[in-house]
């Protein structure tokens, strides 16, 4: 019996979400695959380190608060809402902060686990539907808007892996 390790297999090959339309389940699976990396590269990370920013980059703190706000306020320009008060403040705030990295990732599973409902309910609408962005309603669709939440997401997360790689190499 072999033991060697299971390979790894990437969120759209495991045949999950198949009663998702497949907008929805594409974004399902880009949130699915951003937790699996920010959980592969900050793994063994000291709190410390994580508030860095080596070489002028932004932080990986920074990366994991705004991963998680910002998945939140895309959702709400999807659904047609303006932002909340107490989104503006968070969005505020992301540049400073304090937190551990249990804290950020566990900030980051909350929010794409509710992301996850939000999607699933968006997925079934007319994805042509117009959505205004911000103050001055830009112009995108509930279609764009969810693909944004992706492409976003995955934008900052390859920022938690370079500054990650550069955190490693910096402190061997």
């Amino acid at each position: 019996m072999s033991t060697s390790a299971i390979p790894y297999v990437e969120p759209w090959l495991r045949g999950t979400y198949a009663d998702v339309p497949a907008v929805g389940r594409a974004v399902l699976h880009a949130l699915d695959l951003a937790l699996d990396d920010l959980t592969k590269w900050t793994a063994g990370l000291k709190d410390g380190q994580i508030h860095a920013q080596p070489l002028g980059l932004t932080s990986v703190a920074f990366h994991l608060r705004h991963i998680a706000r910002s998945t939140d306020r895309l959702l709400s320009y999807a659904e047609g809402k303006p932002l909340s008060e107490e989104q503006l403040a968070a969005l505020k705030s992301e540049k400073v902060g304090d937190e551990t990295l249990a804290m950020l990732m566990a900030d980051v599973e909350f929010s794409f686990s509710n992301a996850a409902d939000r999607v699933r309910v968006l997925a079934t609408a007319d994805l042509n539907t117009f959505r205004g962005v911000g103050k001055k309603q830009l112009p995108t669709t509930i279609g764009g808007a969810l693909i944004h939440v992706a492409d976003h997401t995955q934008r900052h997360v390859g920022q938690v892996v370079s500054t990650t790689k550069l955190l490693r190499a910096l402190s061997s």
